[in-house]
């Protein structure tokens, strides 16, 4: 894949583009009809347009719907693959961002909950005196 467009008066198969315009995030961007909003945005030049959980960023990372980096919210439709819908022209394109989760080992002052206590293990005598299910005496 080429980042450089094909001018219509060089292109000598003849395609005729028909230009779109789709809203990301309150700003307009340009594209071609067929393209896909990934395709939109990385002609764009938007690289990446969410985070991921670690805070990350993402964008498009396999290009074919199998993974779940390009995620982008279409209208009201949530977790829509940016990769696999093609852009319609006017559509409302936000971006998603998930939030860091707060790593108690990294900072533990970011973790909002008290640490769950650890379980002790029984007593030396209690394990002793225990028995295994079949070896009751009789």
């Amino acid at each position: 894949m080429s980042p450089r467009c094909v001018r219509a008066e060089s292109d000598i198969v003849g395609r005729q583009d028909r230009p779109l315009r789709i809203t990301v995030d309150g700003e307009p961007v340009d594209g071609i009809a067929g393209q896909t909003i990934a395709g939109v945005l990385l002609a764009a030049g938007r690289l990446a347009w969410r985070r991921g959980r670690s805070g990350a960023p993402r964008g498009v990372f396999c290009g074919i719907g199998v993974c779940f980096d390009c995620l982008v919210t279409v209208g009201d439709e949530r977790d829509v693959r940016a990769c696999r819908r093609r852009a319609r022209d006017g559509d409302l394109v936000t971006t998603q961002t998930r939030q860091p989760v707060p790593d108690p080992l990294r900072d533990p002052e970011t973790v909002s909950s008290p640490r769950p206590e650890t379980v002790q293990d029984p007593a030396p005598e209690t394990r002793e005196n225990a028995t295994s299910p079949g070896t009751e005496e009789r």
